[in-house]
């Protein structure tokens, strides 16, 4: 499995061009799906650091949108006047998109695909992405705005949680992280510094360009 991080609040990647900017969406491809997680604030943004990173918004098979808050489906209609032939995965509190192949709704924890897990909306607001990749669960969130706790008790059915990437909101209980192997906190973290102090060898830098292989 491959992640990178085409849309982040910082600049990891020297590439010239890469743009920062409030908000998250990572590509995760595993197999024969390219699944685009959240769509950042800015389509133009969007695209343009997608095209410096070499992917073709064609190859994406689906869209997992987080939450519905701006800085996650800000993009959205812009990617999709690009390419609308996408499976929609979306929380059930997030409606009102029409200009798409399929949409599917989620309110529990649900097996998308062989080996990809959403927790299902979690507080009306959130739901988050797990794939098995043969040693343990990568879990990908947005805002992480529920509970981290009930974020990682929702995927327990599917497997033992090892890696997590993405925004980890105001996080303060960090013996969650307890027996990871990576972890990597973005966008809207707020406590990024602390975690790299507790757990130095499993933190990982992200931002912009950052491409993860697990």
């Amino acid at each position: 499995m491959k992640i990178i991080v085409v849309y982040d609040n910082k600049l990891y990647s020297v590439l010239p061009g890469l743009k920062s900017d409030w908000g998250f969406s990572a590509l995760i491809s595993i197999d024969d799906k390219h699944i685009l997680f959240d769509t950042g604030a800015n389509g133009n943004i969007l695209i343009r650091n997608m095209t410096i990173l070499g992917i073709d918004p064609l190859i994406v098979t689906d869209i997992f949108i987080s939450h519905h808050h701006y800085d996650h489906v800000g993009g959205l209609s812009h990617f999709l006047n690009i390419n609308n032939n996408v499976i929609l995965h979306s929380p059930t509190s997030f409606r009102g998109v029409k200009n798409v192949n399929e949409i599917r709704y989620y309110d529990k924890p649900e097996k998308l695909y062989d080996n990809i897990f959403t927790s299902g909306e979690l507080d009306n607001i959130e739901q988050s992405l797990a794939i098995e990749t043969g040693n343990g669960l990568k879990v990908i969130t947005g805002c992480s705005h529920p509970d981290m706790k009930d974020i990682f008790n929702s995927f327990s059915s599917f497997g033992k949680i090892r890696s997590i990437i993405g925004g980890f909101h105001d996080l303060s209980d960090f013996s969650i992280f307890s027996g990871l192997e990576l972890i990597s906190p973005m966008h809207c973290t707020k406590h990024g510094r602390k975690i790299n102090e507790l757990y130095p060898n499993q933190y990982r830098i992200g931002g912009v360009g950052k491409t993860f292989t697990l």
